[in-house]
């Protein structure tokens, strides 16, 4: 048994302001009261971090009462943008491709963004990756909420008229990772039910290459390595039991993370009159067991990159 402490950067943690104006992660329409007690579906509402449509009050018949469109507190409820919004703007080039995947052409998933960072499913063969990449939701800070009435043009009956809640200018924060262990390990094997592709006698070295191929596209500075193995082994495993896999060394690793915060630096959203980009993203290079550190002491970052990336896989022969 190989049993080496594991030491490096175990992730890379992040902090993320970003600024917009308006909506741009809407909840659709919701059941509320008018003032005259009647309730109404024509009141479109954004998503807001814990609210519920219900006042708290009860008839003795069992009906739960609506809250008013006015009735919110932004402080208490405030905006936000589902990391889901943001995972698939973050990939929007390939947000569609996987609708297109299945076993022929799945290596072309894997030497792609999508495939090594974003994770992916594919329900007709069941592959699978878990994404190295963690995002919580970008939750409002400034709580500009308006409630707004509208009507539409030449029409007078009251179905005509509808409301929103609506926001002015908005501030962002967000918190995220990258596991370097998700990251630089991927399965090609049944074994553990993670199996990224189904491969045959001789196709794992092919794909090993095309995924080096694509990291070296992202940067042609360094010399990342995706290398091929019958038996990847987790550091500290009891039995030293492995699996086919791919092993990305650290050059690789560097160049997906530098070009994942990339894509999170210039992540912007337009959607009809609103918008969100991001303003700043703080970095923290951790080689401590403290998990997202950064959220409960940005004294005890490290900013920039020193030292190595942890290992978590060898290979075993």
């Amino acid at each position: 048994m190989k049993s080496e402490k594991i030491t490096g950067i175990r992730s890379v943690d992040f902090k993320i302001v970003a600024k917009g104006h308006g909506v741009v992660n809407w909840n659709g329409p919701t059941n509320l009261a008018q003032e005259n007690g009647t309730t109404v579906d024509n009141h479109t509402m954004p998503k807001l971090r814990g609210y519920t449509n219900l006042s708290g009050k009860v008839k003795d018949t069992g009906y739960k009462y609506r809250k008013e469109p006015t009735d919110i507190d932004f402080k208490v409820n405030p905006l936000y943008i589902s990391q889901n919004c943001i995972r698939h703007h973050l990939f929007r080039e390939q947000a569609f491709d996987l609708h297109y995947a299945n076993a022929k052409n799945i290596k072309e998933v894997l030497a792609s963004l999508t495939g090594l960072v974003r994770g992916f499913v594919v329900p007709a063969t069941q592959n699978k990756r878990t994404s190295p990449l963690l995002l919580e939701d970008f939750v409002d800070q400034l709580g500009n909420g308006n409630f707004e009435q509208f009507g539409q043009a030449g029409a007078r009956d009251s179905s005509s008229f509808y409301s929103k809640t609506t926001f002015g200018d908005t501030e962002y924060t967000s918190y995220g990772s990258i596991s370097i262990e998700q990251l630089q390990f991927i399965s090609l094997d049944k074994k553990f039910d993670r199996e990224a592709m189904a491969i045959k006698e001789g196709e794992g070295e092919e794909v090993a290459k095309l995924v080096e191929a694509y990291i070296q596209s992202l940067n042609s500075s360094l010399s990342p390595k995706a290398t091929f193995h019958k038996n990847c082994v987790r550091n500290g495993t009891i039995f030293e039991e492995g699996e086919n896999g791919i092993l990305l060394n650290d050059a690789a690793v560097a160049i997906l993370i530098d070009e994942t915060l990339r894509k999170l630096r210039e992540l912007s959203i337009r959607q009809a009159k609103s918008y969100m980009y991001v303003d700043e993203v703080m970095l923290d290079y951790n080689d401590s067991s403290k998990m997202m550190r950064i959220k409960n002491d940005e004294g005890a970052i490290t900013p920039t990159l020193k030292g190595e990336y942890a290992t978590y896989f060898y290979a075993k022969d």
